[in-house]
């Protein structure tokens, strides 16, 4: 094909490829896009190659973002400039990368900002599991469950959105559980071109927002 392909690889799972980078790029224009206004704090919750946070930083409304990774050495491979994105997703003074497991942070009251416990944020998009069913780690099952979504939402403002990757087709039973939680919740499909098979493939975002009066659920 002649271009380099950067892949990201957990044991034998693979986690990214920057040959396929459309949805989670999606992700965060389809996130932000859900909201008004400027001076926007931002979670994303997988670092990988770096398209999602790029993307989120290529909208001029956002103040600030929060990058959570919990391999350190793919934090390392962007400060190192190893990876294409990484010198100017280190550049950005609005950046910055916390070395962390994000289930654990989001299931805690002190949240995403080792500076600030307990910060809110206007938008938490996560790209670490291959689907809401199709976990990397069994522990994060409770995640998806309305009980760890309740959490997560108390991390967001009032008319925050929550924005999830997934590598499947919208799956109706996770959109009813996202409802449960948030004021609005939908799937959104995500087609490309799979150069390698010649065929197009479909991916989802979930997109979700807090009612825009202040949530009544609190982190346990």
């Amino acid at each position: 094909m002649g271009v380099d392909v950067f892949e990201i690889k957990l044991g034998d799972e693979y986690l990214m490829s920057s040959l396929f980078t459309a949805s989670e790029i999606a992700l965060a224009r389809l996130a932000l896009a859900e909201l008004p206004g400027t001076d926007l704090d931002v979670v994303v919750g997988g670092l990988g190659l770096g398209y999602t946070a790029q993307g989120v930083l290529e909208n001029n409304a956002v103040k600030s973002l929060v990058i959570v990774e919990a391999l350190e050495a793919v934090i390392d491979w962007h400060e190192k400039g190893v990876l294409p994105l990484g010198p100017a997703l280190t550049a950005d003074p609005r950046s910055r990368f916390v070395f962390g497991d994000f289930f654990a942070l989001a299931a805690s009251k002190k949240g995403f900002d080792p500076d600030a416990t307990a910060r809110r944020f206007d938008a938490i998009l996560v790209d670490i599991d291959h689907s809401p069913d199709s976990l990397l780690d069994p522990q994060n099952a409770d995640f998806y469950q309305p009980s760890g979504l309740k959490r997560l939402a108390a991390h967001l403002h009032a008319g925050g959105v929550f924005g999830l990757w997934s590598n499947e087709l919208p799956d109706e039973s996770f959109t009813a559980r996202l409802a449960e939680v948030f004021a609005m919740a939908r799937a959104e499909r995500v087609t490309f071109h799979n150069p390698l098979q010649n065929r197009d493939f479909t991916q989802t975002v979930y997109l979700a927002r807090n009612a825009t009066a202040p949530a009544s659920h609190e982190v346990e």
